[in-house]
């Protein structure tokens, strides 16, 4: 039986409910988690972006809120690009690695995570800006009709609010952040649902992120991942976390769109 082109339905991590004849979706999901197989010569239709040095330059006001609550507490901070690398997995990953190890416990995790919250509510958009190029980027995507959704481990409030600031005028289908209970990428189901509510094939999709987070979180749902180098992290990182491609600026994403 060949693999039928719409998408998949459910693709979650426990497949013990699948019926007998869905076996060949289950064996083909195993496969594209393992990102070994994709039809050749796909034709992409939709664009699945990270927001956090993809979309936008967030780092300084990130930085400024992590430090803010760190020297309250009186614990050392970080030059602002130290931030590079403990960014990207969501708010309690950046408290594990910011606040000394010896006063990692639950207590401390929670009440900061609280209080960076609160700090990033007063600072989420002093320095932040769309990096240069992705608003003409997205205007390309749009005068080509391509589906556009953001999928974030930044909470959901934030990660909507700084949509609704930055890139007020494009037609995003779906804006996601991390919202309670969520599992945060890497974990491709939220990235799946995604694709199952547009009615849209993963292998459809361009995954645009600039972490190993991203592009683990690409392998895992059969997107095809394209790394950026204006973000976050190098290029070693992305390609050796699975990234199918790299890109140097917004506009070379267009060649994945080619007619």
């Amino acid at each position: 039986m060949g693999v039928r082109l719409g998408v998949f339905p459910r693709l979650h991590h426990n497949f013990s409910d699948a019926k007998q004849g869905d076996n060949f979706v289950i064996m083909t999901v195993l496969v594209q988690r393992l990102s070994l197989w994709r039809p050749s010569k796909i034709k992409f239709e939709a664009i699945l972006f990270d927001l956090d040095g993809t979309l936008l330059d967030t780092l300084a006001d990130i930085a400024n809120s992590m430090n803010a609550v760190l020297s309250e507490l009186g614990f050392a901070t970080y030059p602002t690009d130290s931030y590079r690398y403990f960014v990207g997995d969501g708010l309690e990953h950046l408290v594990k690695r910011t606040v000394p190890r010896k006063h990692l416990n639950e207590k401390t995790i929670n009440n900061c995570f609280e209080a960076v919250r609160e700090q990033y509510g007063r600072r989420w958009a002093d320095n932040t800006k769309p990096y240069p190029g992705i608003p003409e980027l997205l205007s390309s995507l749009e005068e080509r009709n391509i589906s556009k959704v953001v999928l974030s481990n930044k909470p959901d409030d934030f990660t909507q609010l700084t949509i609704k600031k930055f890139l007020p005028d494009y037609d995003f289908k779906i804006v996601r952040g991390l919202r309670p209970g969520d599992a945060p990428k890497p974990d491709p189901a939220i990235a799946l649902q995604i694709a199952d509510e547009l009615d849209i094939h993963p292998h459809r999709f361009v995954y645009l992120g600039d972490t190993n987070t991203d592009m683990q979180t690409a392998c895992a749902t059969g997107m095809f991942g394209v790394g950026v180098l204006w973000g976050f992290r190098e290029a070693e990182e992305l390609k050796a976390h699975g990234a199918e491609a790299l890109v140097g600026n917004p506009l070379e994403v267009m060649k994945f769109f080619e007619k």
